[in-house]
């Protein structure tokens, strides 16, 4: 595959990865009965179930390529970038809304780029700026719209008043997925560069087997600490998401994020997760039947700007470098 195509591959990858994972801040609000741990339990102890049964038919082939160094790093992985990240942002959907899901994604490709910017030979972060500036704007903006409304503005609380207090405690655990996706998404990375041999979709089942290990081993704390007495028809919907959550976010969505990353420079993959922004906001509106208003839609082409003018900033770079 020539750079140009593999570049589109790439491209089209990320933005399915992001409508995938999109759906993902949709579920804390759909699943109110059950604890933030218990919807990542639930999760990827499904995505576990089904990325083994994935996986088998792939083993005999990677076998030799898994050692234990590469397991180690899997559960590290898995917990970083999938419980980790998860219950945070579950957390923060439940108590902060909109504002700190814009948050979390909103950021990552800023911290992402400037990482990557440090090593030699990468787009150097000044040709960058443009494009981060559109980002953290868009950003600011969604933030701003969603801070500026005191109700829950399509989380958990769904319309009601939510305190101050439990908001900013909702930013905290924005900035705490926020700091553990982008650890995950740079960790990511390098790893899978170690196994190259190891395809992205081989290397998200993997990942998606060694989460549901953890998981597994959780779910005794989850029953535990979680709340008590749901009613057959509720475990039966939080079953559901679950299952939609594991299929369609963990297992395609990661399949897809692992092709895009083979496919693009660091820092370019990077600025693609703002499209998890753009879907998550896409799906929110048409939950809460509304339509986007000034400063959401401002964000929204801020936020799309941004991934045009990386794309073109990496052109330009790899046209100059020959």
């Amino acid at each position: 595959m020539d750079r140009n195509n593999s570049t589109a591959w790439g491209l089209f990858n990320g933005v399915l990865a992001g409508a995938l994972w999109g759906m993902v801040f949709l579920a804390p609000a759909l699943t109110t009965a059950f604890s933030p741990l218990q919807l990542a339990v639930g999760r990827y102890l499904l995505y576990g179930a089904v990325a083994l049964v994935l996986l088998l038919p792939l083993w005999p082939a990677l076998r030799e390529q898994v050692d234990r160094r590469a397991w180690i790093a899997l559960a590290g992985l898995s917990l970083l970038g999938n419980l980790v990240y998860f219950v945070f942002l579950a957390m923060a959907v439940h108590w902060a809304g909109g504002a700190a899901a814009a948050l979390i994604v909103g950021m990552v490709p800023v911290l992402v780029a400037v990482f990557d910017a440090r090593r030699p030979g990468v787009l150097p972060l000044r040709w960058l700026a443009p494009a981060l500036g559109l980002c953290v704007a868009g950003t600011v903006l969604v933030a701003w719209a969603a801070l500026a409304n005191p109700a829950g503005h399509g989380g958990a609380a769904g319309n009601a008043v939510v305190p101050v207090g439990q908001r900013l405690l909702g930013l905290a655990c924005a900035l705490a997925a926020l700091l553990s996706w982008t650890a995950y998404s740079i960790a990511n990375v390098v790893w899978m560069r170690r196994y190259p041999v190891i395809s992205g979709h081989g290397w998200s089942l993997l990942t998606g087997v060694a989460t549901g290990g953890i998981a597994l081993l959780l779910l005794p704390l989850a029953l535990w600490l979680g709340p008590q007495g749901q009613a057959p028809a509720q475990w039966l919907h939080f079953a559901g998401i679950c299952a939609l959550l594991a299929i369609g976010a963990s297992v395609l969505g990661n399949a897809c994020w692992n092709r895009a990353t083979r496919s693009l420079p660091l820092s370019l993959g990077g600025q693609l997760i703002v499209f998890e922004t753009l879907f998550a906001l896409l799906y929110g509106f048409v939950w809460q039947q509304r339509w986007p208003g000034l400063l959401e839609g401002l964000a929204v082409l801020l936020l799309v700007g941004g991934v045009v003018l990386a794309a073109r900033a990496h052109t330009r770079w790899e046209q100059r470098r020959g």
